[in-house]
């Protein structure tokens, strides 16, 4: 596979093939089931979608081992295991007749999850890309995105014809058999001991070698970064990110309640998915361009837009499109802005540890913020007030990217960024 092909690119696809599995297809297709298991079993919808929330509560509590696991252990053997973890609760949840089976499968599912969904994409990155960094980010994001757009009818379809016990066993079973050749054919961590060299060096080129050698081991040490400001700071930008992400589940109920067609609404919702693809690649392209901070800025004054347009001119369905086409540039910096931002922040000498501990941000918004706009609209019969958060949340997460470049700052003249 080395051929003219650089190794990085070849990575780069096994990620992308992943994450379409892990996120695009078993994550997103989650609330597909929902209402056909609590028909037939005489579940509550809020009983059962707990089990969302109870995988959230573990990704958060283990999130800071994933990083010591992957940074420690054979990645292999590590992203195998969690396939045939998230997979295999998949499997599990088609043999289920109470709820506590969710609750109990929620553990596994969160524990595979952790590293197909959130950490190996971005910490292989940085170790395979020394250009082209945020592009192969936002590659990684659209084709996650792309893997649900496909995935979600072929689902739909199952559970229509052939029941729900079917599709999750079918689903699973398919996720185990495709991800695991892909994981041993190709991934792996970039060895320099072992011929590896990432994409924008070239071989043999020994003192370029060196060169990206010494910005391996560069950065902010995992114990200095957690007591740094740059650091807590990240994770709240993360924390109020995906909290502004998680509106993206209400869309559809606040284009309805607008006065839109039901149909308008799912048209919408494709869309935004093609926003997401475009949107992801557009910023990846954006970061390696202009830096990390510029990019992210930008990314959040689209959000701005975005929400004003939501709030002030949502009769017109070209406006609802621009809007959402604009959200999606803010959405998909979860996977594109965030791994840059740490990377520029605190370098690459512990990046797995610092990246996952402050991925718990993502983790407490995902508990968090979903039902917050729920309750938003059940107490007050309009989503406004949730769209006024957001843009308050936009307007602290540009603050909190210059804060973190200033705490950046503070990190190197104490002499710990080295």
């Amino acid at each position: 596979m080395s051929g003219k092909i650089h190794n990085a690119w070849w990575v780069l696809i096994g990620l992308c093939i992943l994450l379409g599995i892990g996120k695009g297809t078993l994550n997103n297709s989650a609330g597909l089931f929902l209402p056909s298991i609590s028909n037939e079993l005489g579940i509550g919808m809020g009983d059962l979608s707990l089990y969302f929330s109870v995988s959230a509560i573990i990704t958060m509590l283990y999130l800071p081992f994933g990083g010591k696991l992957i940074a420690k252990y054979n990645i292999r053997l590590i992203l195998i295991i969690s396939i045939i973890c998230e997979a295999g609760a998949y499997i599990a949840f088609s043999f289920m007749n109470s709820v506590w089976g969710w609750y109990l499968f929620a553990v596994p599912l969160a524990f595979g999850g952790i590293f197909i969904t959130v950490i190996a994409g971005p910490v292989l990155i940085s170790q395979w890309f020394k250009k082209r960094n945020g592009l192969a980010l936002g590659i990684l994001t659209a084709t996650g995105g792309l893997f649900g757009s496909i995935s979600q009818p072929i689902v739909g379809n199952l559970i229509a014809n052939q029941g729900w016990r079917f599709a999750y066993l079918a689903i699973g079973i398919t996720a185990i058999v495709i991800a695991v050749p892909v994981i041993l054919l190709f991934i792996k961590k970039m060895n320099p001991n072992k011929g590896h060299y990432p994409y924008g060096i070239t071989e043999g080129d020994k003192e370029s070698q060196k060169a990206f050698d010494n910005i391996q081991n560069k950065g902010v040490s995992f114990v200095d970064a957690k007591k740094s400001s740059a650091f807590y700071t990240l994770m709240l930008f993360l924390f109020f990110l995906t909290s502004i992400s998680s509106f993206t589940m209400h869309i559809p109920t606040y284009l309805v309640d607008s006065g839109f067609e039901q149909t308008f609404a799912a048209k919408a919702m494709g869309i935004y998915m093609l926003g997401v693809v475009f949107g992801a690649l557009v910023i990846g392209i954006l970061n390696d361009k202009l830096g990390s901070k510029k990019a992210t800025i930008l990314s959040m004054i689209c959000g701005l837009i975005s929400v004003s347009l939501l709030l002030f001119a949502n009769s017109s369905s070209a406006v609802i499109f621009i809007a959402l086409i604009l959200f999606a540039f803010v959405t998909s910096g979860i996977g594109t802005l965030v791994p840059s931002l740490a990377l520029s922040l605190f370098g690459n000498k512990e990046y797995s540890q610092i990246y996952s501990t402050a991925s718990l941000g993502l983790a407490i918004a995902a508990i968090v913020a979903l039902p917050a706009y729920g309750y938003i609209f059940q107490f007050t019969g309009s989503y406004s007030g949730g769209l006024y958060a957001i843009l308050v949340m936009l307007v602290i997460n540009i603050v909190a990217v210059i804060f973190a470049y200033r705490g950046k700052t503070k990190l190197e003249k104490s002499g710990l960024w080295k």
